[in-house]
Formats: structure tokens, sequence, C-alpha cells
């Protein structure tokens, strides 16, 4: 559950909070390991998913501005841990589902399988037992958004920077990995922040790459154009940011162009970079 503070809730929004509904996701392209044109990814069960306000700010070039007044933006009662995953809506009920997953190649590879991107019954099997170990619901075999991120982030704790994407500065420096969606900080070859997942911006709205510093914070952020919460705002290039959200992370559609973290760990975060601060962002979100 979630407190919502002293703010009227957008329409859309308001009316998903009282029915339940999931939001909508997106397509992504048809290259076997991702969704056809006509096929949608809902929460694999029923009622999962918390609904969200719009995420992000359209306008990827002017910084922000503070809205007037400050006003608190919302505050989770309590964190859900509950790992959901997005699935097509005929696999949902699957003991284990013969569907090509969107992240199937990815999965394939993290899990040690055969990289072919199509799903087999021994796919399904390995899938099945990992999302049981991770607590990923349903476990039906099904490489989608949340059993990719969550493959990626074991794979990713010892050591986030052994490709040495990330350059290593006496400075901290936060890496932005667009390839994986993750994110951590450095310092030197110390890790300062450790490797979360992270949704970088969809077709159209692209997280920037290449080098940007943290110029301006905000901790009770609301976007004056959406009139969304964004909490612990740390501003790195025009109206890009790091910043919490409220629902799932592991989505099928990204951010607009923001880097989104939990609420959990964009409050981490904050307390982590300082303005000035430098980010280092490379790859490309998969399906872009």
């Amino acid at each position: 559950m979630t407190r919502w503070r002293s703010r009227i809730l957008p329409p859309l929004l308001a009316a998903a909070l009282l029915t339940g509904a999931a939001p909508a996701h997106g397509d992504g392209p048809a290259r076997g390991e991702e969704p056809g044109p006509a096929e949608v990814l809902v929460p694999g069960i029923a009622g999962a998913g918390r609904p969200e306000y719009p995420m992000d700010t359209p306008d990827q070039v002017l910084p922000p501005t503070a809205p007037d007044g400050e006003i608190p933006v919302p505050v989770p009662e309590e964190e859900v841990d509950e790992l959901v995953e997005y699935l097509p809506r005929d696999a949902t009920k699957a003991a284990c589902t013969a569907k090509t997953g969107m992240y199937q190649r990815q999965v394939e590879r993290l899990l040690k399988l055969k990289v072919d991107g199509k799903q087999s019954a021994a796919d399904c099997r390995a899938i099945r037992a990992f999302q049981t170990a991770q607590k990923i619901k349903p476990a039906n075999g099904y490489a989608g958004p949340v059993t990719w991120a969550r493959a990626e982030l074991l794979a990713a704790r010892k050591n986030p920077n052994a490709a040495k994407n990330c350059p290593v500065r006496s400075y901290p420096v936060a890496c932005v990995d667009l390839n994986r969606e993750l994110m951590w900080v450095q310092k030197g070859k110390k890790i300062t922040y450790a490797v979360v997942n992270i949704r970088s911006g969809r077709a159209g709205y692209r997280t920037r790459t290449g080098w940007h510093s943290i110029y301006w914070r905000h901790k009770d952020h609301w976007s004056t154009i959406y009139d969304t919460p964004m909490p612990f705002s740390q501003f790195f290039d025009g109206g890009q940011a790091f910043h919490g959200v409220y629902g799932a992370i592991a989505t099928p559609t990204g951010s607009r162009g923001c880097v989104n973290l939990t609420y959990k760990h964009a409050e981490k975060l904050w307390s982590v970079l300082r303005k000035g601060d430098r980010v280092y962002i490379w790859g490309k979100r998969p399906g872009l």
C-alpha cells in the first residue's frame, strides 16, 4: 500500500487506483526475443502490479523548475518486494510456457543455456527453476523483464565493472549501464553504492549517454508539467535525472529518459551522491 499526501491525483491514475487496473504497456520490436506488435505483456498474477503516476518529464532538454511551495512527495507505507513477472495473457496460467520470452536470449546467456532465442522444454524447466529460487511469480518459465533483470543483477553483484566500461577515477562516478539496465557508484576501484536494477528511456526518449554531472538535486520534486512525484531527484542532463518511482522497475516499457530506481534505492542514492558528482552512461536499452 502507498500513502499519498496532499495532492490531487491525475484522473487516469485515480481511476486505476479505484479499479485496481494495471497500467498498459507498449509493444516491443519483433526479433524473436521481443514481443510482436500485437502482444502486450501483463502482470502474471491477477491484481498484482501497483498503479503508477505517469513517469518522468516529457521535455528532455530544458532543466526542471521547482513547483510553487514545498509539498512532500508520497511516501510508501511499506516496501513491496514481491517479484511478479510480465507475460502474454495466454501464458499466465501455463505451468511451463512454450512462449519465447521478451528477453529469451539474455536469460539463456545468463543461465548458461543454449543461446538461440527460442524457448524449448529444457529452457522452460531451467528458467522455471531460477524463478522458483528467486521467488518470481508465476514460475512458469517465461523469460520476461523481471526474470532478466534479476539474473543480470545477480551476475553483476560481485564485480559490476568487470567489463571495464565505466571509467575508473579518483572521484565518485555514478555508472549507468543501459545494456544491462544496472547502475552503481564507484570511487577508484571501490564500489560505494552497490549495483541495482534501473529503468532507462524508452524509444523516442532515450537516456543520453556519455559524461554528465549532477547539477541540481530536489528531494521532494514534483514534475510541474505532469504534476508527477519524482522523489529524490538528482538531475544530470536537462530534464533527465535519477529518481525513485512507486511501481515495479523491471517493466516492458522504459522511462521517458530519466533513470528510474525503486523508492528505497533512490533514497539511498540521495545520501551517496552530491552536486557536481560525475555520471557516466553507456550502452543501449535492449529492444530499442
